[in-house]
């Protein structure tokens, strides 16, 4: 597990041990712990965008965290445009960043 878990024994919310799990995000592992989000599994693996805007290309991650922002899209087992923050995290989800380049005649860069 990451850095970012306390150990289950001074875990004064959660002080059982955890049941790890692993998704698979762009092709690669990547652990995590039964009930946190998607996102979450994916913030403690060390990735911080999960997707590109369609004008500049630039980085997008968790911005609100709540289901709002839409910042944090991914495609999940094949469905695209879940909001990270908002769907748990299950054993073997496969995960796979976004990038939507804009049509042809599209916004201006």
């Amino acid at each position: 597990m990451g850095p970012r878990l306390f150990p289950f024994g001074v875990d004064p919310i959660r002080p059982e041990p955890t049941t790890p799990l692993t998704i698979i995000l762009d092709g690669v592992p990547v652990a995590g712990v039964a009930g946190q989000s998607v996102a979450g599994v994916i913030l403690a693996g060390g990735t911080l965008g999960f997707r590109r805007t369609s004008v500049h290309g630039t980085p997008r991650g968790v911005f609100c965290g709540i289901g709002i922002c839409y910042d944090c899209l991914v495609e999940v087992n094949g469905r695209r445009d879940v909001r990270a923050c908002q769907r748990r995290a299950t054993e073997g989800d496969v995960v796979t960043t976004q990038h939507d380049a804009l049509p042809p005649g599209g916004a201006a860069a």
